[in-house]
């Protein structure tokens, strides 16, 4: 009997078997995940290792709370600029030109941060990184659309987005050390702490041309078979969601559930900016530790438990195909505990714990909620409604630290911070309940759609 052709190529189709698909797929996560982890890894470490170099760099360059904060979160002031006109970039030239040219610019001015003086120069570092990163996330975002279908995108984000929890449960711990080697070659710990993880940053960034190809068709390291489904597959999966949904570039960025979407992902990432950038302190502060390293450990502990809530909550979500539910339990949860666990000042570790289960939280509510934006956009449209769910979220990460930093100079403590923190996540839990899973379109499980 003849081969079928590549054209009639379906995930249904007898002629591309079951196992053969997911053979594929796993040799494409096992190629590029890893790859964009490292990334993302160094990405994230570079961004938030201000909170633990705050431990000495604030007295060292008399920064207050407030001022702090503000420039922890100007970062995203330029981030979210440069969001859409990047990422529309990137869909148009390639991943591995867009993303290498990225990786290289911000490890610069990464590394550039051991040399600022005091709080101007501390804010204009913190906005120029944010312009050379912006892009960046929702790139890879993208990227994942590229190359898996929609039933994998969650646990893939999942396992690509757990760099995030990893890198502070690994770069927390080594700004701890690193800031021991205060006076080493006449500089201070906190500006070894720029050096050290900033210049990996250059370093990958130049090999990443080679590392990420833009697509499929161009993969050498998938047979020419494989090459031919794969595309096939993907391509056949967006002419259905284009079908559905016709949006044009600006349709997607005004889209009104790509709006609501930023509005769940301000309640993600405000809860993530907010701890990350103030957990060092409030941690030192509210147990009265003296040893950086170990405050630096156990800041690192609940990001280690969120890597793992990640790949378990992200494998669920695509079990089950219900995204807003695995979006908003996990939100409300971690936004309940920390709220409830700011007024345990008497009892400084269940404080702790609420910090922990805040940051879990928000961990686990990533893949989901990424897989969400993926249903009704495709193609260039996914690349601007991504960008613009991801810049208009970010915007937390501005008001963020600053809002904790602000609360904590006027109250004298980081308690009515924490306390809005967990009430943002719980709005965002009950707007991503309203929406559900799809435009008009109730959530099925797997096993319902296929019975």
């Amino acid at each position: 009997m003849e081969r079928p052709k590549v054209e009639t190529f379906t995930s249904g189709d007898a002629g591309w078997p079951a196992a053969q698909r997911e053979a594929t797929l796993r040799k494409v996560a096992r190629r590029l995940i890893p790859v964009m982890c490292v990334c993302y890894f160094l990405a994230y470490i570079d961004r938030t290792n201000i909170g633990i170099a705050a431990l000495t760099m604030n007295d060292d360059l008399g920064i207050s709370a407030t001022a702090f904060g503000l420039g922890a979160g100007l970062f995203f002031a330029g981030y979210v600029l440069f969001e859409v006109p990047s990422n529309l970039v990137m869909h148009r030239v390639g991943a591995r030109i867009w993303m290498s040219r990225i990786m290289v610019t911000w490890g610069l001015v990464a590394t550039g941060t051991a040399l600022i003086q005091g709080e101007s120069s501390f804010f204009a570092v913190r906005f120029l990184l944010g312009v050379a990163e912006a892009g960046f996330f929702p790139g890879m975002i993208l990227y994942l659309t590229y190359w898996f279908p929609a039933e994998q995108r969650a646990r893939m984000t999942g396992l690509f987005m757990a760099a995030v929890p990893v890198s502070t449960a690994v770069g927390a711990p080594l700004g701890g050390l690193l800031l021991g080697l205060d006076g080493v070659g006449g500089l201070t710990g906190w500006q070894w702490i720029f050096i050290v993880e900033g210049v990996p940053s250059i370093i990958v960034g130049a090999f990443l041309f080679k590392l990420l190809p833009d697509r499929p068709s161009t993969a050498t390291f998938l047979s020419a078979e494989e090459r031919e489904w794969l595309t096939r597959e993907i391509e056949s999966e967006g002419a259905k969601v284009r079908q559905r949904h016709d949006l044009g570039i600006a349709g997607s960025i005004l889209h009104p559930r790509v709006l609501a979407l930023s509005l769940v992902y301000f309640s993600i990432a405000f809860g993530l900016y907010g701890l990350a950038f103030w957990m060092p302190q409030i941690i030192k502060s509210s147990l009265a530790i003296d040893s950086n390293l170990q405050v630096s450990l156990l800041t690192a502990a609940p990001y280690a438990l969120g890597a793992a809530a990640m790949i378990y909550w992200g494998r669920r979500c695509d079990r089950l195909q219900r995204p807003a539910r695995y979006t908003a339990a996990p939100l409300l949860i971690g936004g309940a505990a920390l709220t409830a666990s700011a007024f345990l000042t008497a009892a400084p570790w269940l404080g702790y714990l609420g910090l922990c289960a805040c940051a879990i939280g928000v961990l686990a509510a990533f893949p989901a909620f990424w897989t969400l934006p993926t249903v009704f956009l495709t193609g260039v449209t996914a690349a601007a409604g991504i960008a613009t769910v991801n810049s208009l979220g970010n915007v937390s990460g501005f008001v963020g630290p600053y809002w904790v930093g602000a609360m904590t100079d006027l109250f004298g403590s980081a308690q009515w911070g924490l306390v809005t923190i967990g009430l943002v996540m719980v709005l965002g839990s009950v707007v991503v309940s309203v929406l559900g899973d799809a435009p008009g379109r109730p959530a099925l499980s797997r096993e319902v759609a296929a019975g």
